[in-house]
């Protein structure tokens, strides 16, 4: 009885040691950079859109022209994962006698039930980490319960009522003979696993004789956003991989100092990857390492075909992104105004 009450207390004490180290506290100041703005910074990039910034981007407002650059959230569309959407309707006093008052007054509302990196969606600073640690090296599993983070928010965003910069990578690529397209696009597009470098982002800036600004929003023209409108006949194609962004231009990105960086595909960055052994690591790179948000399926064609015919690449960012409490990100709606 006495073994068996040792082995019972051996077994205990060894899932007891398992369980301390899961829950152990990374030391975030090994794994994450701190941020410029300092210790309590929940903020990131958008710190740079100040009254100045904002100032000089509404000088690219000279025909009042607005191009949408957000799809319209429906059930249907590719998404990533387990993620799902579902609309709901509820029309109650529709129903015979159900309306209120002399004027027989009726109404409707709904119900969207999602995740909230579906359709055109920002991801906010809690997004993505290393282990536990998250931008600012915050060590975020102190900040979570089930219902959302305590720290790291959409609430604090700055706006981002700034300038934004797109770059055709098609016209790129094209230009340079190297334009991989895949049979499913009816538009030309760049293939899946097209890795983007910070020389053809160089040579896409060139285009249009533009030089990046401090604060500025960089959208890039993949083309893969034509699968994207096809849904959902090429949703498996689309979400199957992507062409985007490596480590070289994301770093080059950031040492641009801008604020966030979108393309037309579900995830910025080249998928497969440059290195098999990395996860995202574009991601940690942008949000988890400079506080840079990343915008996902943005809407790319009708701005990039307005800048090749105006040979304007500079418009005026309109972007709505909700304040919402402990949020990782959210859908967003962005209008470039010429």
């Amino acid at each position: 009885m006495a073994r068996t009450a040792l082995v019972a207390a051996g077994v205990l004490l060894f899932f007891f040691s398992l369980g301390s180290a899961a829950f152990a506290q990374t030391d975030c100041k090994k794994l994450v950079p701190a941020s410029p703005w300092g210790p309590n910074d929940q903020t990131g990039a958008t710190n740079r859109v100040t009254a100045a910034v904002t100032k000089a981007a509404a000088a690219e407002i000279q025909t009042g022209k607005v191009i949408t650059m957000s799809y319209p959230l429906v059930d249907g569309v590719p998404l990533f994962g387990s993620r799902f959407t579902k609309t709901i309707l509820t029309a109650t006093s529709l129903a015979p006698g159900a309306s209120f008052g002399e004027n027989e007054l009726t109404y409707m509302e709904d119900t969207w039930l999602s995740q909230s990196h579906v359709g055109t969606h920002l991801d906010g600073m809690g997004h993505i980490g290393r282990k536990d640690c998250y931008y600012n090296q915050t060590p975020m599993g102190k900040y979570i319960n089930q219902n959302n983070m305590t720290r790291l928010g959409l609430e604090h965003l700055k706006s981002f009522a700034t300038r934004g910069v797109i770059i055709d990578a098609v016209k790129v690529f094209q230009a340079a003979g190297k334009l991989k397209s895949n049979s499913a696009c009816k538009k030309p597009c760049i293939d899946k696993g097209t890795v983007i470098t910070s020389a053809d982002l160089q040579a896409g800036l060139k285009m249009y004789n533009v030089t990046l600004r401090e604060g500025d929003i960089v959208i890039i023209h993949t083309g893969w956003g034509d699968l994207f409108e096809q849904f959902p006949a090429q949703n498996a194609t689309y979400n199957s991989g992507a062409p985007g962004i490596g480590k070289d231009a994301a770093n080059w990105l950031v040492s641009q100092k801008v604020v966030a960086v979108g393309t037309d595909t579900w995830v910025v960055e080249v998928i497969p990857g440059e290195n098999p052994k990395e996860a995202f690591i574009v991601h940690n790179i942008l949000l988890t390492d400079n506080g840079i948000h990343i915008l996902e399926n943005v809407r790319t064609d009708l701005i990039a075909a307005e800048a090749a015919g105006t040979k304007r690449a500079t418009f005026f960012v309109n972007m709505t992104v909700p304040k919402a409490v402990g949020l990782t990100g959210n859908f967003v709606a962005i209008d470039a105004i010429q």
